[in-house]
């Protein structure tokens, strides 16, 4: 009975690896659409600084507002940009 309980844990453990599984390029995709769809919001708009950190950009506008970019930094097989 344990045996059958390890094994059927074992099952639900490797089910939620799976779900979390995520490719890097699908989401560097991901990040460069929404990326662009907040671009496009600041159309018009006055950007009073960039900063490239390692993990993100941050762009500030005049207006003292702040957009964060994630994911699209480093390499990829994809050329997006």
């Amino acid at each position: 009975m344990l045996e059958a309980q390890a094994r059927r844990m074992n099952d639900r453990i490797d089910e939620l690896l799976h779900l979390i599984e995520v490719e890097p390029d699908a989401l560097r995709e991901a990040e460069f659409l929404q990326a662009r769809a907040i671009l496009e919001t600041l159309v018009g708009k006055t950007v009073s600084a960039a900063d490239v950190e390692d993990t993100r950009i941050v762009i500030t506008t005049s207006d003292g507002n702040k957009y964060f970019f994630y994911g699209f930094l480093g390499e990829g097989a994809g050329g997006n940009g």
